[in-house]
């Protein structure tokens, strides 16, 4: 026997049986997107590697340490399995001109990919629902974003989610915190790790990040990017505090909130749980006014955010949020040459009718057809056997809530109308 093919580490299946609770996400964020005026934009999955060097940032995991990059062997090409959305977004923007004088907001659903250590909650081939603004200076699209995912979660059937909030203010202050980091950092730097040395001149604000315990007391004392920010900065993150508070979301402000790539600017937030152990983070994003201009178009506001959905799907799980059940409608039973083909054009007949219909292909006794239509939470069985043929009928029974066990007989020309009454 030819030995079997595993699926790569890291590259999950979705069963048949977990799509109920993926369907029921996405019903959901699609309706709430529309509510909020976003349109769907499609992406492909592979892109130039220069895109994510260049927007991403050189230095950061994602490009130095997580990305699927390869050689096209046709042309020489440096591709890149998409490792996020945003650059790949705005590449399309630019592409197609959808920046010229007017604004947008998109949304994107889809796989990215990162060469990480599997564990639960963080993938290598994972799922990921992104949304973009683009156009939009002022603090108001900042805070709307927030308040979006504040409404996201109730819809959703979630609860005890906290709002983490922070300014990475311009360029300018950014690089003069950044010196004065630097030097504080260089006088740890026998007691930091590899990845903080290695971060400690490329991208210095990461180093805050650390989950090492013994580097806390260190990230703590650290000079505040908060302490540099200009006037304009502040009466910017002022005006997204002021709007949240307005609408009565709570938050944190979290000085040590950076975010893992380079392109972010002014706000930046995460939305947590601790519910996930170390993967506690559900949706994060922030502000990236110069991304645009940095990826070849003309200067552009921008802010964004993305979740994990297989993450959503574990708080989901955690929370015990079960989806409202895709059970199909009706299952047709048959037994008899002459029944099953009536049963056939029964089934047809009642999807035409709007009804969600399972016929009993493959054949068997009516008590093994009848154990499938049970397994298939079908709200009724119709029946049609020889006796139903001959006397023109069939038979309609309920197979779940309060009526259960109960049948009726009608007439094969009034199936349709009958199914229409109980329905």
């Amino acid at each position: 026997m030819a030995q079997t093919i595993q699926g790569i580490r890291g590259m999950n299946d979705i069963l048949p049986q977990e799509m109920s609770q993926w369907q029921f996400f996405e019903r959901v964020t699609r309706e709430w997107l529309a509510a909020y005026g976003y349109n769907q934009i499609r992406m492909p999955i592979v892109e130039s590697t220069h895109l994510f060097v260049r927007g991403v940032g050189e230095h950061t995991d994602i490009v130095e340490k997580e990305m699927y990059a390869f050689e096209d062997s046709l042309n020489g090409e440096k591709l890149t399995l998409r490792p996020e959305g945003t650059a790949g977004c705005v590449r399309a923007c630019i592409e197609h001109g959808l920046l010229y004088n007017q604004t947008q907001r998109l949304w994107y659903m889809g796989p990215m990919f990162r060469h990480e250590r599997p564990q639960k909650g963080r993938l290598r081939q994972f799922n990921q629902l992104g949304v973009e603004a683009f156009g939009f200076a002022t603090p108001d699209v900042d805070a709307e974003m927030i308040v979006m995912l504040a409404d996201l979660w109730p819809r959703l059937g979630l609860t005890g989610l906290q709002l983490e909030l922070n300014s990475l203010g311009n360029t300018e202050e950014r690089a003069a915190h950044r010196a004065e980091l630097i030097k504080y950092l260089e006088g740890y730097v026998d007691q930091l790790d590899e990845d903080s040395r290695r971060r400690l001149y490329t991208n210095p604000l990461r180093v805050l990040d650390t989950k090492n315990p013994a580097l806390q007391a260190m990230a703590e004392n650290a000079p505040r990017l908060a302490d540099f920010l200009g006037e304009e900065s502040k009466a910017h993150f002022d005006g997204v505090k002021a709007l949240l508070d307005d609408a009565g979301i709570a938050y944190v402000i979290n000085p040590r909130l950076v975010r893992g790539l380079d392109y972010y600017n002014r706000t930046v937030f995460e939305w947590t749980t601790t519910e996930l152990g170390a993967q506690g983070t559900v949706a994060a994003g922030g502000r990236y006014d110069g991304l645009v201009e940095q990826l070849g178009g003309k200067p552009c506001p921008a802010v964004g955010f993305a979740m994990g959905i297989e993450r959503l799907m574990l708080l989901l799980e955690a929370q015990k949020v079960v989806a409202p059940s895709a059970a199909p409608d009706v299952y047709v039973v048959s037994q008899g040459e002459a029944a099953a083909r009536y049963a056939f054009t029964a089934a047809r007949q009642m999807r035409d009718q709007g009804f969600n219909v399972i016929y009993h292909a493959g054949g068997g006794s009516f008590k093994s057809q009848f154990k499938k239509a049970d397994q298939s939470g079908a709200r009724f069985a119709v029946i049609v056997g020889e006796g139903e043929m001959q006397s023109q009928t069939v038979n309609i029974k309920v197979l779940t809530g309060e009526k259960q066990g109960e049948q009726q007989t009608v007439a094969q020309d009034q199936l349709a109308s009958v199914m229409c009454s109980l329905k």
